[in-house]
């Protein structure tokens, strides 16, 4: 038996092409979850041979069903996920301790400034070598449990979407994002020769360092992946909006079961379709759609990757790159041309 927890809301009978519509229709509005489903808690499916005990008893809870399924649990760790958690909690702890010896363990001051603090890589000096710990030697460490802790999470996710019977789609958008982190702390670092190049772990640290990093090539926003992957951003925003909003728009003639409608199609993907098509000529398929949003959510960190890559190695102003290939016109020459004084004559070197 399941029981429906219902709040007031304002239904419509469908009957042909005739909707008979309450009084108080406008105020139906489905931001937030208004029917939950509430019956026997279920454990999952059974799991394989090789794997661990799932944790925790599944518990209901009304709060977190008015955003999502209001099931809590029970949770799958495994070793992979277990090594995944000690090897971040390592990191972070490295990270947290060498901010708190930054300002002599004063704890009030670690909170003061706990947004402007970081641990910095190791100075341009040492080269790929190993620094001692107080000159960089901690951030390259906690590079090493960090990264190990990524690729755990990663091997998990891989392997739960296997367990399950599912496509490997999670798993590889996930690595994706590990692409851009590898690229700005590992793969650029080496190719530049030095792990000063790499981006400080902090909060307002690592926004610094991306604003200096524009300012040093010529301005950032001349790189085309760095365009091509604020593109795919704000693509993969204004997707999730668009999507978001046109099933909300459908529920209440069943769009939130979407699996339904794209093994048969309906009235409400039949709706939602006339609606974009209406509007801008052209709509996407209720299976289609979710293709779209998977490609500019993955493309935004491979491109920007591949931006960042370039920035040093391959292209050292982007501003001079974009005048070379018509991308950008040149400044105007508002002021005379300045000689090098060590170029006149008669001055001594």
């Amino acid at each position: 038996m399941v029981e429906l927890v219902v709040e007031p809301s304002y239904l419509v009978a469908v009957a042909g092409d005739q909707i008979n519509r309450s009084e108080k229709m406008p105020q139906y509005q489905n931001l937030f979850t208004t029917v939950q489903a509430v019956g026997p808690v279920h454990h999952g499916v059974e799991l394989g041979q090789g794997n661990s005990p799932r944790l925790g008893e599944p518990v209901l809870n009304y709060w977190i069903g008015k955003i999502g399924n209001a099931q809590l649990g029970p949770i799958y760790l495994g070793g992979l996920g277990l090594a995944s958690l000690v090897c971040g909690l390592i990191a972070f702890v490295t990270i947290g301790f060498n901010m708190l010896a930054s300002v002599n363990y004063d704890p009030i001051q670690f909170i003061r400034q706990l947004f402007w603090l970081a641990l910095e890589p190791p100075p341009p000096s040492y080269g790929l070598q190993m620094p001692p710990l107080n000159q960089g030697g901690w951030w390259l460490i906690t590079g090493v449990f960090l990264t190990a802790s990524l690729f755990l999470w990663w091997a998990r996710t891989y392997r739960r979407a296997r367990e399950l019977g599912m496509g490997t789609h999670v798993a590889w958008a996930f690595a994706a994002a590990i692409w851009l982190y590898l690229v700005l702390g590992l793969f650029r670092p080496i190719l530049m020769g030095s792990w000063g190049e790499a981006v400080p772990y902090g909060i307002f640290p690592h926004l610094d360092w991306t604003a200096a990093f524009s300012l040093r090539y010529g301005n950032l926003f001349y790189n085309p992946f760095h365009a091509l992957s604020i593109v795919f951003l704000y693509g993969s925003a204004l997707l999730f909006a668009m999507h978001g909003a046109t099933i909300l728009a459908v529920t209440r003639f069943g769009g939130e079961r979407e699996i339904e409608q794209i093994t048969d199609r309906g009235t409400a993907s039949e709706r939602a379709a006339l609606f974009w098509r209406w509007t801008m000529g052209f709509n996407a398929t209720m299976e289609s759609i979710h293709r779209w949003a998977w490609w500019f959510a993955v493309l935004c960190p491979i491109t920007g990757g591949i931006g960042i890559l370039l920035t040093g190695t391959v292209v050292d102003n982007w501003y001079l790159w974009a005048i070379k290939h018509g991308v950008a016109p040149p400044y105007p020459e508002v002021f005379p041309m300045v000689m090098d004084p060590s170029l006149a004559t008669g001055v001594k070197p």
